[in-house]
């Protein structure tokens, strides 16, 4: 049975520690909706909290990045295109060959969190291990089995399907809305962006998952 764990590991060991230390009230989200080749690892996040123009400036600067640019702008949030140097994205297919897929991943101040799945849970261990010998420590806050049903049949991650049922409770879809982005980011402790962006992955994978599966066996 599949196992999904969430990790802990400082960003000095993991990518743009300069940037959020020089920022501590800024916050950084991959958008894991993005479609990017196997060859590209996490080409977008989205980036709350803070002077936004100071931050791009450090995020031009951080050893890590290759390239940036500004891919979407709102008043309180931006999404930024990234190209990483090759040491990132080896420690990133590091990880997906040892068997962790990659599901959220954010960061504030000196730490990135990490939502990672792997098939089996005596992986985690080696995981752990052989990351712990190349110096960087994966410390592991929580690990659970995808046990709820629903999660299961539709492909739901579990942080999905806790936006969208939270989501429903507080009449965030009801015509007037009866809860704001900001207000059901509040419920699930996280920015209301990340919440409006969870609750959009959550819902295209479950219509995907509910409704398109006729359309896609057609296709076939």
């Amino acid at each position: 049975m599949s196992v999904i764990g969430d990790f802990t590991v400082p960003a000095a060991s993991f990518a743009l520690a300069d940037a959020l230390a020089s920022h501590p009230e800024t916050r950084i989200e991959a958008d894991r909706q993005a479609t990017h080749s196997p060859r590209e690892v996490f080409p977008f996040l989205w980036v709350t909290g803070g002077d936004l123009d100071a931050f791009e400036s450090a995020f031009r600067d951080a050893p890590a990045v290759e390239t940036v640019s500004v891919a979407e702008r709102t008043d309180d949030a931006a999404m930024f295109r990234i190209v990483w140097d090759e040491p990132f994205q080896e420690l990133i297919h590091d990880m997906i060959d040892h068997h962790a897929s990659i599901l959220e991943a954010s960061a504030s101040e000196d730490t990135w969190s990490l939502r990672l799945r792997f098939a089996e849970e005596r992986m985690v261990s080696s995981f752990r291990e052989h990351f712990e010998e190349t110096g960087r420590r994966f410390e592991v806050r929580s690990l659970w089995h995808p046990s709820d049903p629903h999660q299961r049949e539709y492909g739901l991650t579990a942080e999905q399907y806790d936006a969208l049922a939270t989501a429903v409770r507080a009449g965030y879809f009801d015509v007037p809305r009866g809860a704001s982005a900001t207000e059901l980011g509040e419920r699930l402790d996280i920015s209301g962006n990340a919440a409006s962006q969870r609750v959009r992955r959550g819902s295209a994978t479950l219509v995907r998952n509910a409704l398109l599966l006729d359309e896609e066996a057609e296709g076939t």
